[in-house]
């Protein structure tokens, strides 16, 4: 089964309290593509500049990224600058430099339209409807935004959300989509905006599948050393992704099977800056781990006979 996604490929500059690095390879399509690309090919629809680097065009494209619909246009490639304070649950944006990105206006090959999966990352929502209206029939659309979309765009969000299968939020902005407090409240609200399901990413804490009456909590994986959660949501959509699209299957089980690879695929993703980590990750270490999150998350059943009588 065919996968596209269409996002930033971007320069990162970002301060941790374990270090700082200068214009790493960042943006959304590029830690969604090289985590789908454990599982198959990935389309990839963005631009940059003519100062990206070739050598990480090189490295995308040895992690299964088609990079056809890679634009390189005169100008500079979008950058994002951050600052990560001890807790590393948010980052504080210091400088975004559009660039590139500003004017983007993707386009597909002839030969994507078709295409079976597709992943709209975290773009300007109008961006998000354009590629829909090149798209002909794809099996299963899956969306991302942020705050400042849900805010700025909000009307052309919820167009887009009429026609996409699955949302991936994390759970500041599905209160702030839905005005309500409440998790749960939030994500059955989200629902009735037309997604048939709302994964909540909530971190360290894990995520939470909302689909009709069905509801799924996944623990995050417990690593001791976190050095950048920067591109944690969208290594997470990849692996997600990568996983059902390989199946070939939407079916609830596969699902909730792609929710657990997507954190496991993640987990690695935040052990070194950028996506160093993924650069020597194997499918072995996703198995041996996944494995060890199914462990995790076993237990037996309660025994009746040990409550109080009466009770």
């Amino acid at each position: 089964m065919s996968l596209l996604v269409v996002g930033s490929v971007a320069l990162d500059s970002l301060e941790t309290p374990f270090g700082r690095r200068e214009e790493i390879l960042g943006g959304s399509a590029s830690y969604f593509a090289t985590c789908a690309g454990f599982f198959g090919p990935t389309r990839v629809v963005a631009v940059v500049g003519e100062d990206f680097p070739e050598e990480h065009v090189s490295f995308l494209a040895s992690r299964g990224a088609d990079l056809a619909g890679l634009v390189r246009l005169p100008g500079r490639t979008f950058r994002w600058k951050g600052r990560y304070e001890f807790d590393l649950n948010t980052a504080q944006t210091l400088e975004t430099q559009l660039n590139v990105l500003a004017d983007f206006r993707p386009v597909l090959p002839p030969a994507w339209r078709s295409t079976d999966f597709v992943f709209l990352g975290n773009i300007d929502p109008d961006l998000q409807l354009s590629v829909l209206d090149q798209v002909t029939a794809p099996r299963f659309v899956a969306c991302d935004t942020m705050n400042f979309w849900i805010d700025s765009k909000r009307e052309s969000l919820l167009r887009t959300l009429k026609r996409v299968d699955l949302l991936f939020v994390n759970d500041a902005e599905a209160r702030q989509l839905a005005g309500e407090h409440s998790v749960v409240k939030a994500a059955r609200t989200i629902l009735g905006y037309g997604p048939k399901a709302v994964v909540v990413k909530r971190g360290e804490y894990g995520s939470l599948f909302f689909s009709g009456d069905e509801v799924f909590a996944a623990s995050a994986f417990p690593i001791p050393d976190v050095f950048d959660p920067t591109g944690a949501g969208d290594s997470f959509a990849g692996g997600f992704m990568g996983y059902v699209a390989r199946y070939g299957s939407v079916e609830p089980a596969v699902l909730r099977r792609a929710i657990v690879v997507g954190s496991v695929v993640a987990s690695f993703a935040v052990e070194q800056f950028s996506l160093d980590r993924l650069r020597t990750l194997t499918a072995s270490e996703i198995m041996a781990r996944y494995a060890e999150a199914r462990r995790l998350a076993t237990f037996e059943a309660l025994e009746p006979e040990l409550f109080a009588p009466g009770r």
